[in-house]
């Protein structure tokens, strides 16, 4: 892990069948956006590759392109007679675990038991894994072998919840600033989801994460611990000084209106 104890993370994703299992499901089609979205609560994201045959799953290809995801070309099944997906993403797995030590977290989107074997072998090895699947079609022996589980279900309710939540009114407030509160908020619950205090150092990486562009002069502050203040100042969040750094923490996103 990095100084900030943040993960280091390769995502692998089995686009056949987590395209299918939220198609059964009767979720929209599946968003890699709200999968990078969670997995950057965790940490910077080094490698992302989708495998599938594409021919099958076009109009998956320009949003993952969008999303920086490498698109793995398999065969038919037909020809190689095995599950090829499988087979590619264990090895490319194994081979960067191997390879490179730095990269401690390695990420499953797949509800797939035939990668049980992988994850137990990678977590024999030190490594932190996750998995993110639909429920209905998810192995339970996958669930119980990884060290995190997400619902893909969950992901799609949490966007739908959110989405339907107010927005404090703040008149006086410019347009960048409002920006640069919803930042805030939108970290300090990434942080409180992961059981990590929010320090403001914590906060302003993981938005940076989120937002690599993230600037907070572009928004009206000489510093990042002016903004923090101003927020609080506008009731939407509330901060106190750790005892030991004398840095701000945030204690407490307030309540939308």
């Amino acid at each position: 892990m990095n100084g900030s104890d943040s993960h280091r993370i390769a995502v692998y994703l089995d686009l056949e069948n987590v395209a299918i299992g939220v198609r059964d499901a009767g979720l929209d089609r599946f968003d890699v956006r709200l999968v990078f979205e969670r997995l950057l609560d965790k940490g910077d994201i080094l490698l992302r590759r989708a495998y599938a045959q594409w021919d099958n799953f076009a109009e998956y290809k320009r949003p993952l392109h969008e999303a920086g995801v490498e698109l793995i070309e398999l065969p038919g099944s037909k020809l190689t007679g095995k599950n090829s997906a499988d087979i590619k993403m264990v090895v490319d797995a194994l081979d960067l675990a191997y390879s490179k030590s730095h990269v401690d977290t390695f990420a499953f989107v797949t509800g797939d038991s035939d990668f049980y074997p992988l994850i137990a072998k990678l977590r024999e090895n030190g490594k932190h894994t996750i998995a993110v699947g639909v429920k209905q079609s998810t192995s339970k022996l996958l669930i119980d072998v990884c060290d995190e589980f997400v619902y893909y279900d969950d992901l799609v309710r949490h966007k739908v919840k959110d989405r339907g939540k107010g927005k404090k009114k703040l008149p006086s407030v410019s347009d960048e600033a409002r920006e640069a509160f919803d930042m805030l908020i939108d970290a300090a619950n990434a942080l409180e989801r992961e059981s990590r205090v929010a320090h403001s150092s914590l906060v302003k990486e993981t938005i940076r994460r989120k937002q690599p562009q993230f600037n907070e002069e572009y928004h009206g502050y000489r510093s990042f611990n002016r903004l923090l203040e101003d927020a609080e100042r506008h009731g939407v969040i509330e901060i106190r000084r750790d005892d030991r750094s004398g840095t701000y923490v945030i204690d407490r996103v307030l309540e939308s209106d």
